[in-house]
């Protein structure tokens, strides 16, 4: 057993669909000239280093950049950029130790990982962890597109109200969406044809960063008719950038952004389909990645904030709709953000494919009927929710104050504890004793999101503690 081998594999290493083995041999490595068996998984590498780029910043990129302004605004430009910092190393150190974990035992599946760590048992739970969040999330994303697609489609025909025709209806435009868009692309057999649609979507992203930061330039603050109908600031107050500040909302921004770099189902995927793949070379990818958003966050808070201060909404598109509702400029960033949305789904759908395959079939070799079978029924259950469940934000904010925590704290980090041998790494080794205060940090935001999930509901009050 190449237990040494922590600083990454070559193909050789029989590291090709490994996760896709029986479970009692997926760290042996490929001997030479003998023929191995085919799996569903059981391919090289063949996703560049740039389309695995893409893949991962789309995973990382969620909806929840639409309130990162309204977040600045609630704890200054400088306790936003440290909390920001602090938060995108944290994720960097949470993906080191799920490919460090992985490289140890030559698996590439988070499932293998929990059952490496925990038998059976934690198989199941990393599995159903996975799914369960990434149902959210996907569940998040057609939210946006059943409430927002409407309201796009009837500014684009100049109506100033709903007039009842069905391509008005978000429950007909969700369907049709993920009928002819979503299904499509989720069936791809390999989560690296993906990297065109998810260069296109970052694409659009940033086109809505350079909108955000052009607007800076072109409305002048106060808002208008902003201060006629409020007391609590003038002109000078409204209009002020506060660099540090403290007040009840500063609490809620902090699981913001730890959730905004949520990307950690997808991580291990994407490193099996990685070309010439290393740990090195995977965790350049996720650094890149983390980098690239991180960017991308700071400059849609901080120009965000910059343009509206303290008057912004918690989602950003809503405060340039107060100022012109009928701006082609901003129906343009709206619709380029629901075409982001839409190309993120099939992105988040893949972890949870390979989690039902490794919990039901673990040895089953590739089969269309079961791959396509999976999509249709996850994006059927998934429109169910969003049709027919209004309250289902309610739900998945419980769920995502405790899956999101699992998956970027506290899973990678007992993994790690007990996937690295003792011999290595002994239980006091101070990397160990990191990964234990990583695991306890994650424990406490858990903690701190049902708690202000729970005030919301107690004060009647409506927020966002989830970054997809």
């Amino acid at each position: 057993m190449e237990l040494q081998k922590i600083n990454g594999h070559s193909r050789d290493d029989g590291f090709d669909g490994l996760d896709a083995l029986a479970e009692h041999e997926e760290f042996l490595p490929h001997k030479t000239g003998v023929k191995k068996e085919v799996h569903f998984t059981d391919f090289e590498g063949k996703t560049s280093f740039g389309m695995s780029i893409f893949n991962l910043s789309n995973a990382i990129m969620g909806s929840g950049i639409l309130g990162l302004a309204y977040a600045m605004s609630n704890t200054g430009i400088v306790l936003f950029i440290i909390l920001l910092v602090f938060i995108a190393i944290l994720s960097a150190y949470s993906i080191h130790l799920l490919l460090k974990s992985a490289g140890v035992v030559g698996i590439r599946a988070y499932e293998q990982l929990g059952n490496r760590a925990f038998g059976h048992p934690g198989k199941i739970l990393a599995g159903a962890i996975i799914t369960v969040h990434n149902i959210g999330a996907m569940s998040s994303y057609l939210f946006i597109i059943k409430s927002e697609l409407p309201l796009v489609i009837q500014a684009f025909l100049g109506k100033t109200e709903n007039t009842g025709e069905w391509f008005l209806n978000g429950n007909y435009l969700v369907i049709i969406v993920s009928g002819l868009i979503i299904l499509p692309l989720a069936l791809m057999r390999q989560l690296g044809y993906l990297g065109y649609t998810s260069g296109f979507s970052l694409s659009c992203m940033v086109f809505f960063l350079i909108s955000v930061i052009y607007k800076k330039f072109n409305i002048d603050c106060p808002l208008q008719n902003t201060l006629q109908n409020s007391t609590n600031c003038t002109v000078q107050q409204c209009c002020e950038a506060k660099l540090f500040t403290i007040n009840p909302q500063t609490a809620y921004t902090i699981p913001i952004l730890a959730f905004a770099f949520v990307c950690h189902p997808e991580v291990l995927p994407i490193y099996t389909e990685l070309r010439n793949a290393t740990k090195k070379r995977m965790q350049t990818v996720a650094n890149i990645s983390v980098l690239a958003m991180f960017v991308m966050y700071l400059l849609t808070a901080l120009f965000g904030y910059l343009t509206f201060y303290s008057n912004v909404d918690s989602e950003l598109l809503h405060t340039y709709i107060k100022v012109d509702p009928l701006d082609v400029l901003v129906l343009c960033v709206r619709l380029a953000v629901l075409v982001a949305v839409t190309l993120t789904v099939p992105v988040v759908l893949f972890p949870i494919r390979r989690a039902l395959l490794q919990i039901l079939f673990p040895e089953k070799p590739f089969h269309w009927a079961r791959h396509i079978a999976i999509a249709f029924c996850l994006i059927f259950l998934v429109n169910l929710l969003v049709i027919f469940v209004p309250s289902i934000r309610d739900i998945f904010g419980i769920i995502g104050a405790t899956s999101a925590p699992s998956l970027i704290f506290i899973l990678p980090a007992i993994f790690y504890i007990r996937i690295v041998p003792e011999d290595q790494e002994p239980m006091k080794s101070r990397p160990k004793i990191q990964a234990a205060c990583f695991a306890a940090l994650g424990f406490i935001f858990m903690v701190m999101s049902l708690t202000f999930i729970i005030i919301d509901w107690v004060t009647g009050e409506s927020r966002s503690g989830s970054g997809h």
